[in-house]
């Protein structure tokens, strides 16, 4: 027996935009009066008109939205799959359509199984109906009798941690409640397929941490699960596979760390890590000194995405015009919040004792080790300092970058640590025996 679970076959859906009333239920009838009749599906003919108008007028009407086009993938029993994209890549249609929530404009979507879906807050649960009648709302749909249900009745209630509240109605919950009764109803009620959406980003940390313990343990039940997140930690340590999704259509399909790090890339495009002058007149500066070049290199030429276990240069290139000058060049590394990481300088060189600089062109290298600076987009301010504290000039936020996390922490916290800096420190534990210290030696 196949242990795909999930397959899909030219999946697309489209929206009309701005039209009460889609027609999505009369096409969806209209499909299947086709199919009992053995006729062609209507809405072949709906995409063959759409296509044509496109291919005559070069662009997309403006009557329409395409959510998913053409989505072919497959998914085994037991695999984590996660689903990444910016907004409005599709991934919620998606798991909608795979959901039975709504139905595809075309293609055929193929589930074995039974599938819990936790999409959007409110999902599943009727908000005038207690928890505890909530929970026995969700294992019926499951198809699960009231006795299965009593049987994983308190594991759920302590899961959620809503205990005072569970004869509570849950319109009454608050956000975070109300997501963490409904993620332990859809992981505890045993389905073959999990479908998780980016809700658990409504909860609390150490409960988002949990959530994912939790999907983990799901899939070493041999239960699939299907992950939408924009935390790349998580999805990364998380799934085995990931799909990415852009503008609807599947961009790529395959290994969980080769697809985000080409994610992660591709999203990097407000960052300013290499500016070039040509023109010594038009150069920032003044008159004394001008920059040249400032750039972040980084040593593999093939990857310019910055990890926080990537080394990489800051090079500051300038024209000098005072003639015996003492200069050097100080760095102030900012985070996102505009706190100041650290600050460093070139007067730190080995051998620097204040000496002099002839007029001409230099470059200072300052080298970053791996693993010091946390995740997240950070800025660099250069300043120009003459005689060791007289600051001629300065150019903020010359150079933005950002450093990605992309460590293994499997089976620990996937979230952001605190802290303007991750250094990497050197621990010893060492056995110091088994009896307990006396008090002269408490004492001191």
């Amino acid at each position: 027996m196949s242990d795909i679970v999930i397959q899909v076959e030219n999946l697309s859906k489209y929206y009309n935009l701005g039209v009460v009333g889609t027609g999505t239920l009369s096409h969806d009838l209209n499909r299947a009066w086709a199919k009992l009749r053995g006729k062609p599906d209507p809405t072949l003919r709906i995409d063959q008109t759409i296509q044509q108008f496109n291919n005559s007028t070069g662009k997309a009407s403006d009557d329409y939205i395409w959510a998913l086009r053409d989505i072919s993938f497959e998914v085994k029993q037991g695999e984590i799959l996660g689903i990444i994209g910016r907004n409005g890549a599709g991934k919620s249609t998606l798991l909608k359509i795979l959901s039975r929530v709504t139905a595809p404009t075309s293609g055929e979507c193929r589930v074995k199984g039974r599938i819990a879906s936790l999409l959007e807050v409110g999902t599943g649960f009727h908000p005038e109906l207690t928890g505890r009648e909530n929970i026995f709302l969700n294992g019926a749909i499951l198809g699960m009798t009231k006795e299965e249900i009593k049987q994983k009745f308190d594991e759920i209630v302590a899961f959620a941690e809503v205990e005072k509240f569970i004869d509570t109605p849950v319109k009454r919950y608050s956000s975070g409640m109300y997501v963490r009764l409904a993620f332990a109803v859809a992981a505890h009620l045993e389905p073959e397929i999990l479908v998780i959406d980016e809700v658990l980003a409504v909860g609390d940390a150490q409960f988002q941490k949990k959530c994912l313990w939790k999907m983990g343990d799901v899939s070493k039940e041999g239960r699939t699960v299907l992950f939408v997140s924009h935390n790349m930690v998580a999805v990364q340590s998380l799934c085995q596979k990931v799909m990415l999704l852009d503008k609807g259509e599947m961009v790529q399909n395959g290994p969980a760390n080769q697809i985000v790090s080409n994610y992660l890339r591709y999203c990097l495009t407000s960052t300013q890590m290499d500016q070039v002058w040509k023109n010594q007149d038009e150069a920032p500066g003044c008159e004394e000194v001008r920059f040249r070049r400032i750039s972040i290199q980084i040593n593999d030429q093939d990857n310019n995405m910055i990890t926080m276990e990537t080394p990489f240069l800051v090079i500051v290139e300038y024209w000098n015009e005072i003639p015996a000058a003492c200069l050097h060049i100080t760095l102030h590394i900012r985070n996102e919040q505009g706190i100041v990481a650290f600050t460093t300088g070139s007067c730190q060189e080995p051998g620097w004792n204040g000496q002099s600089l002839e007029k001409g062109i230099y470059r200072s290298i300052c080298h970053m080790p791996k693993n010091l600076l946390n995740s997240g987009r950070h800025s660099i301010t250069i300043l120009v300092v003459r005689d060791l504290a007289n600051i001629i000039y300065m150019y903020e936020d010359a150079l933005v970058f950002d450093i990605v996390d992309n460590r293994d922490r499997s089976g620990g916290w996937f979230g952001k640590e605190p802290g303007v800096v991750q250094p990497y420190l050197e621990w010893k534990t060492e056995y110091v025996g088994s009896k307990i210290p006396s008090q002269r030696l408490l004492k001191r």
